[in-house]
């Protein structure tokens, strides 16, 4: 009997012992929010005795009362809100909290759409706005000093953003997913309509071209500076070119750029050196008349010395080689049938983005006046299929991961989500048969980046057109700001956010493929 009480005891003991031991690894941990939320002490005072107060930025009600904007720790600041950034460090004129917190004191920020979103009570006085604005000015840093995703230079995940209507670049932080910085690029502040912009293979470098200026410039994506330049003008009687898809060879080590003019040109430039290369280059000086008329996608065979050209107009994708210096051949390719045409008569596809497949054995041309992709042979020009998408179908990009192609159509009137246009269409490339239609938050979306390290995709939507969604941030160069939403590339449903991002975000390039 004894033993028996024994045995029973010790079993007891075990058993108690295993459910305080689970019920210690498994209790919940309540964050503790530091006293000064990692401000700066002249900031924290502001901001911790004016915004953290009842209805307003605190935890119990920044969900529900205000745009999922938290403001009780630096650290949250910088999560932003359901319409993403809200302070950008280093930029004043483009971060979106200044807007509101300035009661007249500033006439260079005047919040066009809700003048009195701070009421008397907790509004700020002029000495207060002007200390979040130095503070906002020297890259608002926490207590310590230390600057916001300045961290992980090397490794940081970006995606590059142009905002053509701003001559900017937006680098967003793939984490947080807001605007981390803002790239002044081209003649700044004069506007020269940004067009493309692609991020190297090795991360390192971004390249972006300019519609209405001469350049084509590379920027550091470590530093996210401006580090080269190079005068695309040189080559094109009178200098404009209408500069728009950039397009980076296999290695990184050479860039062309298409010039848009009706006597087009194809140039390329050395990355390291940032020079152009005049023996892969179709221009209208060294050749005279070029046989790239309104050129605009490039791709190219894996060893950068045949090309694919779209002319924008009419049926043509120009495929052209080169035999030594100042030498080429071309031929044009009708990708509809029909006899080769550089001109609209209002029935042909009008080739407008090329996307070379994985293998390289074939590549896809969106069509924009007859609504599809057109799939050719990449060895024998022949024309493999036909694809129907929605209206007007522009940029592309490839999954390599899940075996997509995705097809940005920007006028898609099937959009039935509230005041919205534009859709993606996901096309399994290996079967050329569509198999997801993404119809979300898009007003005109144009282009598409990939972040296959973190399983993202990222929309941009220009919403250029007066009819599209007033915006909640203000714009601060003019104009009416669009926004990037953000898909799951493995479930395809949306993160629930707009993305707000200035005026015309035009295209999209991730630095990690």
């Amino acid at each position: 009997m004894l033993m028996r009480r024994i045995l029973l005891f010790i079993l007891l003991s075990v058993f108690t012992a295993l459910c305080c031991t689970t019920s210690c690894v498994h209790k919940p941990q309540v964050a503790v929010v530091p006293v000064d939320g990692d401000y700066p002490d002249s900031v924290a005072k502001i901001i911790l005795n004016k915004c953290i107060n009842a209805g307003c930025h605190n935890q119990a009600s920044y969900e529900t009362s205000t745009p999922g904007l938290l403001l009780d720790t630096w650290a949250h600041l910088f999560n932003g809100s359901i319409y993403g950034a809200e302070v950008i460090a280093y930029n004043t004129k483009y971060s979106p909290l200044l807007y509101y917190l300035n009661a007249g004191y500033d006439s260079t920020i005047v919040n066009l759409y809700d003048p009195h979103h701070i009421d008397t009570p907790h509004s700020l006085n002029r000495a207060e706005y002007y200390t979040l604005k130095n503070w906002i000015a020297s890259g608002a840093p926490d207590k310590n000093g230390n600057i916001p995703f300045a961290s992980n230079s090397d490794t940081r995940q970006k995606i590059y953003l142009t905002i053509s209507g701003c001559n900017l670049v937006a680098v967003i932080d793939a984490k947080s997913r807001v605007i981390m910085r803002l790239v002044p690029v081209g003649t700044y502040p004069g506007n020269e309509s940004i067009h493309d912009i692609e991020v190297s293979g090795d991360g390192k470098y971004a390249y972006v071209s300019f519609y209405s200026g001469k350049l084509l410039q590379k920027i550091d994506t470590k530093t996210d500076t401006v580090v080269g330049s190079v005068n695309l003008g040189s080559v094109i009687t009178g200098g404009a070119g209408n500069w728009s898809i950039v397009y980076l060879s296999p290695e990184d080590t050479a860039v062309m750029v298409s010039g848009m003019i009706a006597n087009g040109a194809a140039v390329t430039t050395n990355t390291s050196t940032m020079q152009i290369n005049n023996n892969l280059s179709l221009d209208n000086i060294n050749f005279g008349t070029s046989p790239l008329v309104s050129p605009h996608g490039i791709a190219s065979n894996a060893t950068f010395d045949t090309f694919f050209v779209t002319l924008e107009y009419g049926n043509i994708v120009d495929r052209f080689t080169f035999n030594g210096p100042l030498g080429f051949y071309s031929k044009y390719i009708s990708i509809n049938g029909s006899g080769p045409t550089a001109t609209n008569n209002g029935t042909t596809p009008d080739p407008h983005q090329i996307e070379m497949a994985p293998d390289f054995s074939k590549y896809f041309v969106t069509c924009q006046n007859t609504n599809e992709v057109r799939v050719i042979d990449a060895y024998t020009n022949a024309v493999l299929d036909s694809i129907p998408v929605g209206t007007k179908p522009q940029e592309m990009a490839l999954s390599e991961s899940k075996q997509y192609l995705f097809v940005v159509c920007m006028e898609d009137g099937a959009n039935t989500t509230p005041n919205a246009r534009g859709s993606v269409y996901i096309i399994d490339y290996n079967t050329d048969k569509v198999v997801k239609i993404l119809y979300g938050d898009f007003y005109q979306p144009h282009d598409i980046a990939i972040d296959e390290t973190d399983g993202l995709l990222f929309i941009n939507s220009t919403n250029q057109n007066p009819s599209g969604p007033a915006p909640h941030h203000v714009s601060a160069c003019g104009g009416r700001d669009g926004w990037y939403t953000i898909y799951d590339l493995n479930t395809l449903l949306p993160d629930g956010k707009r993305y707000e991002a200035g005026v015309f975000p035009y295209a999209i390039s991730a630095r990690f493929k």
